[in-house]
């Protein structure tokens, strides 16, 4: 009954019409359902003819019975105008009605075939009791009060039975209506027969009206109402949440089995026991009066409240979220609490675990990146105050990636778990060891500066680190290399020292790896070279090295030009063209961005306004120019100053915005969009790991990175699936979606297989100079030119092989051998389509599929990845094969094993 109510609660069945259509009336009984509904609903009005064939029977039993007894010469009579021979008839007729009535399901009847069978049944009825009254009258006379009886009979019997269906009723009204006219010589008696029989056709539908209509409104409750208990079902079962309810005393009259559990009892058990009972409230930390009233208060106050934080009165540590409403009925009574719970408990533990990666690294449980800048930047601040430095270790690991590309990420993972119990036992009380990513970690020595026990500590950290492993069973032997700077009290700063170390241990991996090396000023070389770079940067605006390209952006269906992206290009006076991706971060670190970002977006906006209006320009907007207060002020100024429409610039932002904290980031996108500009999200995947930016972000494209998109269409990666991920995700969000870096036509027919709106890449376009660009956006359209596809790697050398072709052994040559396939030479014709086993001598067996044949050659696609390493040379010595092994397993326990 709990469980109705609450079901009853979320019912909004759909508005049914009081009272079906009269053609409705008509016809429905005949007609196919259509619908599951129509189908329960005919089945229900079917039914009503259970008992039809059987009243009927009776009745013309009892007429025969009573003709007999009356007349029972007619016995001995011939069978031409017996009037017993109808009765027979109809004993026939009402014995297959029976049957079929009552064998319906068995015979697998559809309820319109039944409603069709009986309204020819009722006629053949009519008929054949008009043949009968007939023979009645032909032997014995009109006087016989037989003949008055069955036509009462008659009338009364057909009534009944066809007052239940409309159809039915209208064939009872023709029929009774012609026979009436038929006997009687007076229009009187067929006038009055025709008004009663469609007196009871109209009565017959106005019923049927009703009864159809108050049907499917029963119906349609019934199916919303399994369907609320399906959600409750589904709702209480996924873990999210579960429903209660208390009577007006306050007990427990319904309860989730999940609140149960929770105290590992029944549900029943716990019904008829005080909600409060279970319950304490927690009101630690709450910031306003309501949320330090307690449960009690509300239910005796008969208060509606929500997301009160409660802890179970058990001794496990539990914590649910509840929301309640008091429930009245119409006349203002009250009849208890109904409300729903959510189980806080794993979130909470969730949120603890949360802060705890937040610090920690979940490999190693070392301190993470984070971690070590705040102990390093602490250490920095207390050396100042004690007047002693700080001296700051970067460790990499030599030879770990063989690690992971031989033996796998799980025996890499352990590994570093061991590296870092003896990075934590070399260090002791001397520093902090932390790990900053992969193979990287750091080690922070506060007030430790003296030369010799630096090396010390160096020395003995490579020792350890470089002794052999035992992992599932094999011996792994890597290195270590460490770079140490040492900060000055009072002058180093995290960044430099940082930095400083990380030149150190360049310079020991230039040493041959195993070392460690102390920062030197000469290691900054590569600093001075870059500082030189810098100070070119800061006048290349004012010397016009600077230049805006323009790539175009297609329309993936139609191939029409939708917008360019400006790129900045520099063209350095000595050093030549420069990448972007060398000189973009360099603007970046020495605060040049935002000027160089300023010019770009004036160029390139003064150039857009030449352009069609239904082209857009694309606009690179870095995190550092984001973050800036005034960049909204200075894009309406630059769109101002061009003339161009707002709809027409898109900006172009990277999910680094999205790793600054604190509310600024919402305020500049809300005032970026009510600017009228677009936005876009660029570099999509590549980035910050959280999705959750893009339910705030007003973002009206996601660009799909090219690092996903270039050679998508091969079979050998993932890439296709990631991508049609990101575009279920834009769609669902309502955003456009752009494919960066399309170079090939397989590439392209993926991308549009896959649904994204727009493509950039070669394939359609390089960079152009600002008047090849706007020649391309007054064309219609722009035509794909590329290669067809991205080839694999192929094995150039010819290669001898045997196969069994059409049952002879056949010697083969193959050419051009990729991980997919390769051109198979043979001078035996092969049909494509034939699977074939191909010995390759001295590589061993393939199994392949022809694709394509020609003359005296075919291409085979292999059925799985073929390992071109197989076909590498094997070195050999003797009737001995050397086991090829990595460098880091030690051959000594190899040779042990063999031996034992």
């Amino acid at each position: 009954m709990a469980r109705a109510r609450f079901a009853k609660a979320v019912i909004q069945p759909p508005r049914t019409p009081e009272r079906a259509s009269v053609r409705d009336a008509l016809w429905f009984d005949i007609q196919t359902a259509e619908t599951p509904d129509d189908c329960s609903l005919a089945e229900s009005r079917v039914s009503l003819f259970d008992h039809t064939a059987m009243l009927l029977a009776v009745a013309h039993a009892l007429l025969g019975l009573v003709c007999l007894i009356r007349h029972p010469a007619l016995l001995g009579e011939d069978l031409l105008g017996n009037p017993l021979v109808p009765l027979i008839i109809l004993a026939a007729a009402d014995t297959i009605a029976i049957l079929l009535l009552r064998r319906r399901f068995e015979l697998e009847l559809a309820p319109h075939t039944v409603s069709r069978a009986m309204c020819i049944y009722l006629a053949i009825v009519g008929v054949v009791w008009a043949l009968f009254c007939l023979a009645v009258i032909l032997h014995v006379g009109l006087d016989d009060p037989v003949i008055p009886m069955a036509a009462c009979a008659g009338i009364a019997m057909t009534a009944i039975v066809a007052v239940v269906s409309p159809p039915v009723a209208v064939v009872n009204a023709f029929v009774a209506t012609a026979a009436s006219a038929f006997f009687s010589p007076s229009p009187i008696v067929p006038v009055g027969i025709a008004i009663l029989s469609f007196s009871l056709v109209a009565y017959s539908v106005a019923t049927t009206q009703t009864n159809i209509a108050t049907t499917r409104r029963r119906l349609n409750l019934d199916a919303e109402a399994r369907k609320a208990l399906t959600f409750i079902d589904e709702f209480e079962n996924s873990g999210r949440g579960w429903f209660w309810e208390t009577n007006p005393e306050g007990t427990l009259s319904y309860v989730s089995q999940q609140l149960a559990d929770d105290f590992q009892c029944h549900a029943a058990q716990l019904l008829g026991r005080q909600f409060t009972a279970l319950l304490s409230v927690e009101t630690e930390g709450s910031a306003g009066i309501e949320e330090r009233k307690t449960l009690g208060f509300h239910l005796s106050a008969r208060f509606p409240f929500s997301d009160v934080i409660v802890r179970a009165a058990s001794d496990r540590d539990i914590h649910w979220s509840l929301s309640g409403n008091p429930v009245f009925d119409e006349r203002g009574r009250f009849l208890g609490f109904r409300g729903i719970g959510t189980d806080l408990t794993e979130q909470r533990r969730s949120e603890q675990e949360i802060t705890r990666l937040a610090r920690f690294d979940s490999l190693t449980s070392l301190p993470n990146r984070a971690m070590m800048r705040q102990t390093l930047e602490e250490a920095l601040r207390n050396a100042a105050h004690r007047r002693k430095g700080c001296s700051l270790f970067l460790i990499d690991l030599d030879r770990f990636k063989n690690v992971n590309d031989t033996l796998g990420h799980p025996v890499g993972d352990a590994l570093l778990r061991q590296v870092a119990e003896r990075l934590k036992s070399v260090m002791g009380d001397h520093g902090q060891v932390g790990r900053l990513g992969g193979d990287e970690f750091k080690a922070v020595l506060p007030g430790t500066v003296d030369i010799g026990l630096l090396e010390s500590l160096s020395r003995t950290l490579i020792e350890q680190v470089s002794r052999p492993y035992k992992i599932e069973g094999h011996r792994v032997l890597i290195g270590a290399s460490v770079g140490i700077a040492i900060g000055d009290p009072g002058r180093a700063c995290a960044d430099s020292l940082i930095r400083n170390a990380d030149l150190a241990l360049y310079a020991a991996k230039a040493a041959g790896r195993g070392k460690h090396c102390f920062y030197e000023p000469s290691m900054h070389s590569e600093a001075a070279d870059r500082q030189a770079l810098e100070n070119d940067l800061r006048q290349a605006i004012d010397r016009g090295e600077l230049e805006v390209n323009y790539q175009p952006i297609v329309r993936a269906a139609s191939e029409e030009v939708s917008g360019f992206e400006s790129l900045v290009r520099w063209n350095h006076p000595v050093r030549g063209p420069i990448s972007p991706a060398k000189f973009i971060p360099l603007a970046e670190e020495c605060g040049l961005i935002g000027s160089i970002g300023h010019w770009v977006m004036e160029t390139a906006l003064k150039e857009a306004a030449h352009w069609p209006s239904h082209v857009r320009i694309a606009i690179n907007l870095s995190p550092i120019q984001f973050n800036d207060p005034g960049i909204v002020d200075a894009i309406a100024k630059a769109i101002d100053d061009s003339g161009i429409n707002p709809g027409q610039v898109e900006l172009e932002i990277t999910e680094g915005v999205f790793l600054a904290e604190g509310e600024s980031a919402d305020e500049t996108f809300a005032r970026l969009k009510n600017l009228g500009v677009r936005l876009a999200l660029d570099d999509f995947g590549t980035g910050y790991s959280s999705l959750g930016y893009l339910k705030k972000a007003p973002f009206d494209k996601i660009k799909i990175d090219q690092s996903f998109v270039r050679g998508a269409a091969s079979p050998t990666n993932r890439n296709s699936a990631i991508i049609r991920a990101i575009v279920t995700l834009a769609e669902s969000l309502e955003m456009e979606t752009c494919a960066e870096g399309v170079e090939t036509h397989d590439d392209l027919a993926l991308i549009r297989e896959l649904g994204c709106s727009h493509v950039q890449g070669y394939i359609f376009g390089r960079p152009a100079k600002p008047e090849e660009a706007r020649e391309v956006a007054n064309r219609s359209r722009v035509e794909a030119d590329g290669f067809q596809c991205l080839r694999e790697p192929r094995h150039r050398l010819m290669r001898r092989a045997i196969a069994i072709v059409d049952g002879v052994e056949e010697e083969l040559r193959l050419r051009n051998i990729s991980v997919t396939g390769a051109l198979v030479e043979c001078n035996r014709p092969v049909a494509p389509g034939t699977h074939l086993k191909i010995d390759i001598v001295g590589v061993g067996p393939v199994i392949g599929t022809v694709k394509w044949a020609g003359a005296n050659k075919f291409g085979l696609q292999f059925d799985g990845e073929f390992e071109l390493g197989r076909l590498a040379p094997k070195k050999a010595k003797g009737n001995d094969v050397t086991m090829l092994m990595p460098h880091f397993i030690d051959r000594r326990d190899t040779q042990r094993a063999a031996e034992g």
